[in-house]
């Protein structure tokens, strides 16, 4: 049997379903529509395919995204958000204005200094 998390407020408990590197970019990349595999991986830079399956899986789970399985040949599946995920997306729009906002100054930052 698994306990429910307790959060100390909203912030923590919007990190704790958004958070890592990944799950924001699957967000706007789904924020179209409905997305196959190959697309996903071709619109996320930098993701292996393990890394985007374990966070595909996990944006299941929480109830982010809708994964459809087409029963056909060759096998098709697209993932779509749900109700949930797109109130998330649209949450975060504020946070990526204010990075494109503030790009050259982060871009600027000697991340290799920053612990």
């Amino acid at each position: 049997m698994t306990k429910n998390r307790t959060f100390t407020c909203g912030l923590d408990a919007a990190i704790a379903v958004m958070g890592g590197k990944w799950k924001g970019l699957i967000l706007f990349a789904l924020q179209d529509g409905p997305v196959r595999f190959g697309e996903l991986r071709r619109a996320v830079p930098g993701i292996s395919e393990r890394v985007l399956i374990l966070q595909l899986r996990e944006m299941e789970t929480t109830g982010l995204l809708h994964r459809e399985v087409y029963h056909q040949v060759p096998p098709k599946v697209e993932y779509s958000l749900t109700e949930f995920g797109d109130s998330l997306n649209t949450a975060m729009a504020a946070l990526g204005e204010w990075g494109e906002e503030h790009l050259e100054r982060i871009e600027a930052i000697p991340w290799s200094d920053v612990k």
